[in-house]
């Protein structure tokens, strides 16, 4: 099956079609000519994910998806959900949101620190709009760690991992895979990218958009 994916991020347009294996082929909008920046001004990932699904179709009128998600920390009162990738402001870096996270949490001890990752998928199929939602929980480290991932995979340490990751995600995800607690607080960025992909927020959303795809007969 042909989507495009609303996102100009080759790494996580890599990522979602690992997710969701064969049977699909992803394109980017850029493919089809469709450049500017999608807008996102929605005050929840609901409706950001939601416009930018729309703002594709509208435009090059194909089956389409778009993702939107957030890191949420308790401690901050959700923040900074919807903010995520603009966390510090101005042209951040994601170092710079890593600074300002790791600052603002400086004095929150580890047993407050939880967190979780938020992922929300609007499919856009013909007429038929749906929507998946994926929920990694965590706690946010007081350091980075590993040299894989993106975002704030380097501080976010999951609440359980996959019991055998390997490059292919150890069984995990579709085949009902087992986790177990991550007791040596292995970050996100320390995982190899199947592993991650088993349990992110990301892959919870679209595999069960690739499950609900399979169910009607798109695939």
């Amino acid at each position: 099956m042909k989507l495009i994916f609303a996102t100009g991020n080759l790494h996580k347009l890599q990522e979602a079609g690992e997710i969701l294996g064969p049977g699909f082929e992803l394109s980017s909008p850029a493919e089809f000519g469709l450049t500017e920046d999608i807008p996102e001004t929605g005050n929840t990932l609901e409706a950001n994910s939601l416009q930018k699904a729309s703002y594709i179709h509208e435009r090059l009128g194909r089956d389409c998806f778009a993702d939107d998600s957030g890191l949420e920390v308790d401690a901050l009162g959700g923040a900074p959900g919807v903010f995520t990738a603009r966390y510090a402001a101005g042209d951040a870096r994601f170092t710079d949101n890593l600074d300002k996270l790791l600052y603002e949490l400086r004095d929150v001890p580890m047993e407050k620190r939880t967190a979780r990752f938020r992922a929300v998928v609007t499919l856009i199929i013909g007429k038929e709009v749906k929507q998946f939602e994926g929920v990694l929980e965590g706690r946010i480290g007081t350091e980075r760690k590993g040299n894989g991932g993106f975002g704030y995979d380097p501080i976010f340490i999951p609440n359980e991992i996959p019991d055998h990751v390997g490059n292919d995600g150890g069984g995990v995800g579709n085949d009902g895979g087992k986790l177990v607690p991550n007791a040596k607080g292995i970050a996100n960025a320390e995982l190899p990218e199947g592993g991650k992909n088993a349990i992110s927020h990301r892959g919870q959303s679209m595999r069960a958009m690739a499950e609900y795809l399979r169910s009607i007969g798109k695939e």
